[in-house]
């Protein structure tokens, strides 16, 4: 079954007309692990929202729409703290902990908290604004 990330590459590649070689050629893989990606598989490796827009030219609210579909698709999430300073390496591994018993009121205040990165004008939550109010459920 196609990941969100998955049916929105699908949808590029029919839209340029490429087969999932093509693709695949471009993001330096092989066609059978693009293929893992898609279905969820295999993770999607970072960076290649960013490397996708780039190659087949998407405008800031594609880019925004793959790359939010990447960090849903997203089961697990590993943070490197070793560079970190204690603190921060202390905050990392309690919010490790208590992630799962967060209520939805401490989950929004983080979010705003860190949602600070809005990228060409737009967050992740602006981008599902647009898809609901355009009816739009790919």
């Amino acid at each position: 079954m196609l990941t969100e990330f998955g049916k929105i590459l699908r949808k590029l590649r029919i839209e340029c007309g490429e087969l999932i070689k093509d693709m695949a050629e471009k993001l330096g893989c092989t066609a059978s692990y693009l293929s893992a990606v898609e279905i969820g598989k295999r993770p999607i490796p970072i960076g290649w929202a960013d490397k996708i827009a780039s190659c087949y030219s998407l405008n800031k609210e594609e880019a925004m729409k793959l790359e939010k579909a990447a960090m849903l698709d997203v089961k697990s999430i590993k943070i490197d703290v070793s560079d970190c300073q204690e603190d921060k390496r202390e905050a990392a591994l309690l919010f490790a902990r208590r992630f799962k018993d967060l209520d939805e009121e401490s989950v929004s205040s983080i979010r705003k908290l860190l949602d600070g990165d809005k990228r060409g004008g737009m967050s992740y939550d602006d981008i599902q604004i647009r898809e609901t109010e355009q009816g739009d459920d790919t």
